[in-house]
């Protein structure tokens, strides 16, 4: 807090006294804002009213529909989607001036004076164009003049986030603020089908001669490959093969065939010889069953050994029948070993023939390489043909396909414009400009609002809504001039009360002032009986009284105390509320009557909606037992000593909206020890809370000094029923050490009740 220091005083703006002098001239402020909001009114119905109308177009690739699926069967790319700086690139066309001039000539607007108002210009116009302070507008062609003014009540702008243009257009007529848009989407519409007509008709004249061109040089391509062919003796026999090709293949494969057949004939041959030679059954052999002649030798070499065998049972070795079967079992068996031989010999033969063949064929398959090795060499020149005539025609095939596309796009009404309206714009029922309640109630606001500054800044500049710091001064309509203090002097009471001084001038009251004695200072001592507060920097003793270093005068022997003061928890609170006092220390020399008053304090700041904490520093802990649900909750002995947090220390007031913060359990000797860090406590919670109480109980000032550190903090004397003596030894040490700001307290006089209610601890 900003003391007095000499003859200057730090000075802060009384808000109070700034509303107070707006509400002091509010007539004058109402006047002020009807007058402008009828300013306000009168000007908006003297506008002429304007309209306004939008239409929206959807910007989108469109192909005609007998296309789309052609396109896609054939691998055709679609166009693709616009982007944004194509969406732009099309507002910009919408605002072009040619597509301007379009709805201009459709629409015949510049025969309508609201297109071209410079037309008829007024006597003002004449007079500063003839003094060449304005240029003659009359030297701009009509079609100017129109374009200009429709520019002007034009808006094109793309929809945030989409492929839509809107076309907004105001006008004086709600008509034309609907037709204009649609017609302009018209023209817009037709415009781009117009650019595609004129590309396809384009494309049609392009690739007609191209077509022709085309057409020449795939004839020639194709007849100089059959040239070259025949040239070259490159005769086609299939789908990439030639004569020579094909000849070498069939001579490889028939030469494979006949080495196969050699090599079977000679193994074949092999095998008989080798049973012949080791003189085995030839009857094993496969070429030799085969043979026809051997079956039949060997039906019958097997009818005569049967007969043998027949006779041999009934004959003698020696008789001449046997003796002739087995002569012709002797013949048989060398015919068919003498057919055999005939079967080697053909064998043999066989793979004789086989090798000659083979020989024969080796020598054409070498003819036929040399001659397919040449036509390899030829056939270089002929595949560079064929490539030619091939890019030729696909060249050709494309530009057919696209001609006949073009062709059939020719129409107007296979050529879509890549638009298309979503909403079209409708006659507008309602003003768009002027709104005349908004800005009436526009005008009175401002009124309202200068008004207000223009007193406020007068105020201000005449001093009237400063207030020196520290002091609490009365004041009225007209500025009062500070006093110099002085001692009302009045019948004593029995409660002890501070001296108090009033201001004759606002007051009112029926005082007895007497000469200032100089007198010992103690320390000035608030006032907290209404808004304003006076700093005491004496207090005068009583003349009957000789020691002059401390105080023998009583405080309940100045006259008027008992009638004005006002020392109530009710006072303190509203007092301590309208100072704005984040942190107080509250003594009680009277112990828990001194407490009890404190957390009256306390719960009737927090009924003015401010969020209040009382911290309980006393040794009762009759804070405590008042607001908390028990006494053996964690507290701040809990927290300084380190067992608890402060989440953990926070509780809630039975009885009303504010907290406190409990004694605790904790050893109060070592909870003492960490005092010094209870400073910085009370100041982390100061941030939290519009209000800090300190309940020291019966402490001291040394107590006090160490909890604030010497700081200059708010101290509460809390002193139901104390003696006036006590009162004022209380107030002497405090001056001495330091506190110019200390607030006495009374509270009530009774003992507290067993069940107290909302307003009584």
């Amino acid at each position: 807090m900003s003391g007095v220091h000499g003859s200057q005083q730090d000075v802060d703006i009384d808000l109070g006294g700034l509303f107070g002098a707006i509400w002091r001239n509010r007539m004058r402020v109402l006047l002020a804002t009807v007058a402008c909001a009828g300013i306000a009114f009168a000007g908006a119905n003297l506008i002429t009213p304007k309209y306004k109308s939008e239409a929206r177009l959807l910007i989108e690739t469109r192909e005609p529909a007998f296309t789309t699926g052609t396109d896609r069967s054939q691998g055709r790319e679609q166009p693709p989607a616009f982007d944004e700086l194509g969406i732009a690139s099309q507002v910009q066309l919408l605002k072009s001036a040619d597509l301007i001039k379009q709805v201009t000539r459709n629409m015949k607007l510049q025969e309508i004076e609201e297109f071209d108002p410079t037309a008829q210009p007024s006597a003002i116009s004449d007079l500063l164009v003839l003094f060449g302070l304005k240029k003659n507008p009359l030297d701009l062609a009509p079609e100017d003049r129109v374009l200009k003014e429709f520019a002007e009540k034009l808006v094109v702008y793309q929809v945030e986030k989409s492929r839509v243009i809107a076309i907004e257009f105001s006008s004086k007529d709600p008509n034309l603020a609907a037709r204009i848009p649609n017609e302009m989407a018209k023209v817009y519409l037709s415009l781009q089908s117009g650019a595609k007509l004129d590309t396809n008709s384009e494309a049609t004249r392009w690739l007609e001669p191209e077509i022709a061109n085309l057409r020449e040089k795939v004839r020639e391509a194709e007849q100089k490959v059959a040239e070259y062919r025949s040239k070259s003796d490159l005769l086609p026999t299939g789908e990439n093969s030639t004569f020579a090709v094909r000849q070498l293949t069939d001579i490889s494969t028939e030469l494979a065939r006949v080495r196969g057949e050699r090599a079977n004939a000679e193994a074949r041959a092999e095998s008989v010889r080798n049973v012949l030679t080791a003189g085995g059954a030839p009857d094993t052999l496969t070429d030799v069953v085969g043979s026809q002649m051997i079956q039949r030798l060997k039906e019958s070499e097997a009818q005569i050994q049967g007969q043998i065998s027949d006779l041999s049972t009934s004959l003698l070795e020696g008789h001449p029948r046997l003796k002739g079967l087995r002569s012709q079992l002797v013949g048989i068996r060398g015919q068919i070993k003498a057919e055999t031989q005939k079967i080697l010999s053909s064998l043999e033969n066989e793979a004789k023939t086989a090798r000659l063949r083979e020989t024969q064929l080796v020598q054409q398959l070498n003819t036929v390489k040399a001659d397919t090795a040449r036509a390899g060499e030829d056939e270089v020149g002929l595949k560079a043909l064929e490539r030619e005539a091939t890019a030729q025609r696909q060249l050709l095939e494309t530009y057919l396909a696209r001609y006949r596309e073009a062709t059939s796009r020719t129409d107007s009404g296979s050529t879509p414009a890549d638009a298309r309206i979503i909403s079209a714009a409708v006659e507008p029922t309602e003003v768009s400009f002027p709104k005349i309640l908004p800005i009436t109630i526009v005008g009175a606001v401002a009124g309202f609002a200068l008004s207000a500054i223009v007193i406020l800044l007068a105020e201000l500049f005449s001093g009237r809504a400063l207030k020196p710091v520290g002091v609490v001064a009365y004041r009225r309509e007209e500025e009062i001039e500070e006093i110099e203090p002085e001692i009302v002097v009045e019948e004593p009471v029995v409660k002890p009360e501070p001296v108090v001084h009033a201001e004759p001038a606002v007051r009112n009251e029926q005082v007895v002032r007497t000469e200032p004695v100089a007198r010992p200072d103690y320390g000035p001592v608030r006032d907290v009986r209404a808004p304003a507060k006076s700093l005491l920097s004496s207090i005068a003793p009583d003349e009957d009284e000789v020691e002059p270093e401390t105080v023998q005068a009583s405080l309940l022997d100045t006259p008027g105390l008992a009638d004005d003061g006002d020392f109530s928890v009710a006072s303190v609170a509203w007092h301590m509320i309208e100072n704005n006092v984040s942190v107080a220390i509250s003594v009680s020399p009277s112990g828990d009557r001194g407490s009890t008053a404190t957390v009256m304090l306390a719960r009737r700041i927090a009924e003015e909606h401010r969020k209040t904490l009382l911290i309980d520093l006393t040794g009762s802990a009759c804070p405590t037992r008042l607001m908390a649900q028990s006494t053996h909750v964690p507290g701040i002995t809990d927290l300084l000593v380190g067992d608890a947090a402060f989440g953990d220390i926070i509780h809630g007031d039975r009885l009303s909206s504010a907290h406190i913060i409990p004694r605790g359990n904790a050893n109060i000797k070592r909870a003492m020890r960490g005092i010094d860090r209870l400073a910085m406590v009370i100041d982390s919670l100061a941030g939290a809370y519009d209000t800090v109480i300190v309940e020291c109980g019966p402490a001291d000032v040394e107590g006090v000094r160490r909890l604030t550190r010497g700081r200059e903090t708010d101290i509460i004397l809390s002193i139901p029923g104390a003696e006036e003596d006590e009162i004022v030894d209380l107030i002497s040490a405090f001056g001495e050490a330091g506190y110019s700001e200390i607030v006495l307290m009374t509270g009530e006089g009774a003992e507290p009740p067993r069940y107290p209610g909302r307003r009584a601890a």
